[in-house]
């Protein structure tokens, strides 16, 4: 809409600047090096004079990394996501015109509690007094929570599908969709993003920005949320590359139960070929939730690992998987490596479960993806 923009999201893919974003572009590595040093120049100076008991987290820097480097560029507008949970986040100290929260499921139990309800708790921590915040289909023992919360604040609760219909046809797995709201009529248009759990997501996408407009005045024409959906680029996420040779491979950072029944549903329904899978994990994910979900919608498994100490070691992960009833199953260290066999074997490859894992795999395959 020509609203100067920001927005800070994690983690991040290959970058640390993937994170904070002004207008269409990552802030440039200058910028980022200053207010970094300021910041953490800042903590010194704060633990130094006892103000500050412990040294600031990696998440809670890079959060007041992403505010100053907006507020040095003047943006207008933030898009800011949680980064877990929301009661205690660190982003959760900033004055939000307006929220959203488009589903709970189980994730982060560690830290965020074992039950839906304890989970919608955290989650509805970002709800300011009098704050709109849109909800998407939320399951039914999270949905009263939400709206204690939001009770409790005098804030006003959205349900997305209320008082809006959507209709959409899927082709090659992207939604042509025209959603209708009592603000307006959008589309029909082609979702940028694949997947038919994205319409969903485009409808609170849709909802929330209605709300900025009326809560905040942004001026947001129809026609420019209308672009915003077509428009959208989220690498990783249902991201297909296709090789020089006419082989295809689909990224998806699918990492929890949730986002594994999204990728398979997808699977069986646009790769009726079963494609083979390459999979790396973090060592606090539960294997069972999201193999599961994936091994009907596959041919054959690559365990392998990311770069992280976080990483479960390939071999490891491929027993969990074996136990799981998987029969052709195979362990390869090499993130790209654990590609290139499933290439030589597939025409079709999906790799998953880690958002670290499709960072290793994804620059190398769009650079030879432009090579056809």
């Amino acid at each position: 809409a020509g609203i100067r923009a920001a927005r800070y999201v994690s983690p991040h893919l290959v970058d640390l600047r993937e994170r904070f974003v002004i207008g269409n572009e990552p802030v440039d590595a200058a910028a980022l090096e200053s207010a970094a040093q300021d910041v953490l120049d800042c903590a010194d100076r704060l633990r130094a004079a006892g103000d500050l008991p412990v040294h600031p987290t990696f998440f809670e820097a890079t959060t007041a990394i992403a505010f100053e480097l907006f507020r040095r560029a003047r943006v207008a507008v933030a898009v800011i996501e949680v980064g877990l949970g929301g009661r205690f986040d660190s982003t959760n100290v900033v004055p939000a015109s307006a929220g959203a929260i488009t589903t709970i499921g189980f994730d982060h139990q560690e830290l965020l509690g074992d039950t839906l309800e304890a989970i919608a708790y955290e989650k509805a921590g970002i709800i300011k007094p009098g704050m709109p915040v849109v909800i998407g289909a939320l399951p039914g023992q999270a949905r009263p929570v939400v709206a204690a919360v939001a009770n409790d604040r005098h804030a006003t609760l959205i349900d997305a599908a209320a008082n809006a219909t959507v209709e959409c046809q899927m082709h090659d797995g992207r939604g042509t969709v025209s959603i209708e709201t009592p603000d307006a009529h959008y589309g029909p248009v082609i979702l940028g993003l694949r997947g038919e759990h994205q319409v969903q997501n485009a409808l609170v996408a849709v909802r929330l920005l209605e709300a900025a407009k009326h809560t905040v005045a942004i001026p947001l024409p129809r026609d420019a949320i209308e672009r915003g959906l077509v428009d959208v680029n989220w690498p990783g996420r249902l991201e297909l590359i296709r090789m020089p040779d006419g082989a295809q491979v689909l990224l998806d950072a699918a990492h929890n139960g949730e986002g594994a029944q999204a990728l398979a549903a997808y699977l069986e329904r646009w790769h009726p070929e079963r494609p083979a899978l390459v999979i790396g994990m973090m060592r606090d994910k539960h294997v069972s939730d999201i193999v599961d979900s994936l091994l009907p919608a596959v041919s054959s498994i690559i365990a392998t690992a990311g770069d992280t100490p976080r990483a479960l070691a390939a071999r490891e992960l491929a027993v969990r998987i074996a136990a799981r009833g998987a029969s052709n199953v195979r362990a390869e260290p090499d993130p790209a490596m654990a590609v290139e066999h499933a290439l030589a074997t597939s025409r079709s490859v999906c790799v998953t479960g880690s958002i670290f894992l499709i960072g290793a795999v994804r620059d190398r395959l769009r650079r030879r993806a432009i090579l056809r």
